[in-house]
């Protein structure tokens, strides 16, 4: 698989119940003659007769009404709990664009690899140190490279870390890297040096420059790291 060029610069809804009051009229006691009582009890008699029809619906309603007001008040309170459960159950749909996965991973010095995916081959790997971030990687068009202080990281395309510690050397200079790849290291400024990567034929198969900026690749298959400071390391 031929290498790419790399380069890096810097309702709550309330229901009103309605209460209703039923007054019940009560005759005043008065004084009277037993004649007077008779006729008291035919005017007593004769009411509830009338008053009856008034007072069944007039009970019926305020008890037909807190029945009817209390069904609607138990789908009020649900009605909140259903709506959120709704829109729960749309948001799996939404985490692929708004929160790309994470994983972590243990890198050879025992610092921890924190990566996330944030789609199309753009992955971002902060290394962590005690909860620290030490430093930060990313590929976009290309894979990304670090040298931690001696712990070599390359950062794939497809999201792979791979790190290892020694088999570095120093550029300038034409040096033999694992996997058979050979790297001429020439230096063109301050931490700006330049890696030809060639095969076993000394075609070039790809180049790797710096820009005060590590740089990485995976060589089918083997990780190169070319540091800003000319020192360039390989694994498989």
């Amino acid at each position: 698989m031929p290498l790419s060029t790399i380069r890096r610069a810097t309702a709550t809804r309330t229901l009103a119940g309605t209460v209703l009051a039923a007054a019940l009229l009560v005759p005043a006691a008065t004084a009277c003659s037993p004649t007077d009582t008779q006729g008291s009890a035919a005017a007593t008699t004769a009411p509830p007769a009338a008053t009856a029809p008034a007072t069944t619906p007039a009970a019926t309603a305020p008890a037909t009404t807190p029945a009817a007001s209390g069904t609607p008040a138990t789908h009020g309170a649900t009605a909140p709990t259903a709506a959120p459960t709704g829109r729960a159950a749309t948001t799996p749909g939404a985490p692929p664009k708004t929160a790309p996965g994470v994983r972590t991973e243990t890198l050879v010095d025992g610092s921890t690899a924190e990566i996330k995916d944030l789609g199309n081959m753009h992955y971002v790997a902060r290394i962590l140190n005690k909860g620290q971030v030490l430093a930060t990687m990313e590929t976009k068009e290309h894979d990304d490279g670090l040298d931690a202080n001696g712990m070599f990281v390359m950062l794939s395309l497809d999201g792979r870390i791979h790190s290892w510690m020694g088999g570095s050397h120093q550029g300038p200079g034409t040096f033999k890297l694992a996997g058979g790849w050979t790297a001429k290291v020439t230096k063109l400024g301050e931490l700006r040096y330049r890696a030809e990567i060639l095969g076993n034929d000394n075609a070039v198969y790809g180049t790797l420059e710096t820009d005060q900026h590590d740089v990485g690749v995976d060589a089918n298959g083997i990780s190169i790291v070319l540091s800003a400071g000319g020192e360039i390391s390989a694994h498989a």
